[in-house]
């Protein structure tokens, strides 16, 4: 009866893509106010986490955490895109639905290239999603097992998918908060390895065939950020000076370094039971207050490309969006540096940005003393070179004096953001604070590359050491610049224009 059901469930599955496909047209123009222009979101309702990147024959799967009933969060399905460049995006239907054990909350997907599972027919290797299933039910009755680990399979290369119909797989002891798994391959023990967020600290678990669970280790007790609950953990290995770290990633709300959510690192050593950091400072992957839940794409190779969602739970269900509401980061490449032996994460826009690039523009000296520069394109990137020794700052306005005012500030050694003037800020008292990051590096000259877009701002300052990501709400696009009159501070300003992703649509 299940074998019959699974497939009358895959059936629906397929003819309601070609329903949805059969929507969609190349008219479609996703211009709607504060509709970012080169960024994933939605057509419509309600996203939040990122969850199973996996790359897959030439293709990046994108599934995130999704509302299909609305614009606030509700009971969790997950979403689905893909992409043949990480920049243009396909959204697809639904790939996971609630059901009798509950929500689909976030985790993650991986290529189970031999069979371990043996969901594979066929030669056929499947692709498994490891989700949580959260029960609403059992929350309501105040119980603490309310949260267990499932899996689904795709045999048709991740746009159909079958749930195991052994769930859940890794089954909750009594820890309230139980969720988000993150798996991959370690390679020197022959075993799958999950990283779970298991209340404020991550729990390991292992198994030979990702349906039997072992329980490795604990981390974080006494380590890193604990202002709020710990979520969506994720663990992969980086190289630098050839030799390899293992990064462990945690997102934490609130208690992130600007308040409300965001995403800490640690790195280390795994040795596939237990998890041990270099030391025991806090260190965030972005210091913006619009970066949760960032993880990676799996099977990606020596590449790890990360995603995270552009937005705060501090604000997330208020902000003055209509039709859809929050997106996803721009995808962004990792990397390890070491600044006076002490090794940092860096992020940085994937090159597949290149795609959509337009002719650079270099201003003179004019605008480098302060002449304000009008009619610019509502989403480019901004090349900045400044000397350090200065402070200095860069104001993106409209006629209407809306400004949002991104600069550094030297006494304090930190870049910061300062929306208190963008536009619409009301909807929550945190939306306007000021919001720093430190600076890293002790380069005389700050290279700072900035993805400007309709309703939103990432900064990457030397070479990524320091990122910031923000959102903001004017009440018209932000179409001119100006830099701090100052002398000394910036000493180069180029501006190059993109194209909107959503210029090139493809209709499968």
């Amino acid at each position: 009866m299940k074998k019959l059901i699974n497939a009358v469930l895959l059936v629906v599955a397929v003819l309601t893509a070609r329903v949805v496909h059969a929507q969609i047209t190349d008219t479609e123009k996703y211009d709607e106010p504060y509709r970012l222009q080169t960024h994933f979101s939605p057509r419509a309702h309600w996203i939040n986490d990122p969850n199973g990147m996996v790359y897959f024959n030439h293709t990046y799967h994108l599934f995130y955490q999704y509302f299909p009933g609305g614009n606030s969060w509700g009971p969790m399905h997950w979403g689905h895109a893909t992409s043949k460049d990480l920049i243009h995006w396909h959204e697809l239907p639904i790939a996971l639905y609630p059901d009798s054990l509950g929500y689909i909350f976030s985790g993650s997907a991986v290529v189970d290239a031999d069979n371990t599972s043996g969901f594979g027919k066929d030669g056929k290797k499947p692709l498994v999603a490891i989700f949580t299933h959260h029960d609403p039910k059992g929350e309501q009755a105040g119980k603490d097992n309310f949260q267990n680990q499932s899996l689904a399979y795709s045999l048709d290369e991740g746009y159909t998918w079958t749930k195991y119909n052994g769930n859940p797989v890794l089954k909750n002891s009594g820890i309230r908060d139980f969720r988000d798994p993150k798996v991959c391959w370690f390679a020197p023990a022959s075993k799958w390895v999950m990283t779970l967020a298991t209340k404020d600290k991550v729990t390991f678990y292992s198994s030979p065939n990702l349906k039997d669970w072992t329980r490795e280790s604990e981390f974080g007790e006494k380590l890193g950020a604990h202002g709020g609950v710990w979520e969506c953990p994720d663990m992969f290995k980086l190289t630098i000076g050839g030799r390899a770290y293992w990064v462990l990633t945690v997102n934490i709300n609130p208690g992130g370094p600007n308040g409300g959510s965001a995403t800490q690192y640690f790195i280390g050593q795994f040795n596939g039971t237990t998890f041990t950091p270099l030391d025991n400072k806090t260190r965030w992957v972005d210091y913006g207050p619009d970066e949760y839940a960032g993880v990676t794409w799996s099977n990606t190779g020596s590449r790890v490309l990360f995603l995270g969602w552009m937005s705060n739970w501090a604000y997330a269900g208020q902000v003055p969006t209509d039709k859809w509401r929050n997106a996803m980061t721009a995808p962004r490449q990792l990397s390890l540096n070491s600044v006076n032996g002490e090794l940092l994460l860096c992020s940085n826009l994937v090159h597949e940005y290149d795609h959509i690039k337009q002719k650079e523009v270099t201003f003179g000296s004019k605008v480098l003393t302060g002449q304000k520069v009008k009619g610019l394109p509502h989403q480019y990137l901004l090349k900045l070179k400044a000397n350090t020794a200065h402070s200095f700052s860069v104001t993106f306005s409209n006629s209407n004096d809306n400004q949002l005012v991104i600069g550094y500030n030297k006494a304090m050694n930190r870049f910061y953001i300062d929306r208190s003037k963008s536009g619409k800020i009301d909807f929550n008292p945190e939306f306007g604070k000021l919001c720093f990051a430190p600076r890293f590096s002790k380069a005389k000259i700050s290279a700072i590359e900035i993805l400007f877009d309709t309703s939103s701002i990432e900064i990457f300052a030397d070479k990524g050491l320091s990122t910031m990501t923000s959102v903001y709400f004017p009440e018209k696009p932000l179409d001119q610049l100006q830099i701090s009159k100052q002398k000394g501070g910036i000493s180069q300003v180029k501006i190059v224009p993109l194209k909107s992703i959503w210029q090139k649509l493809a209709i499968k």
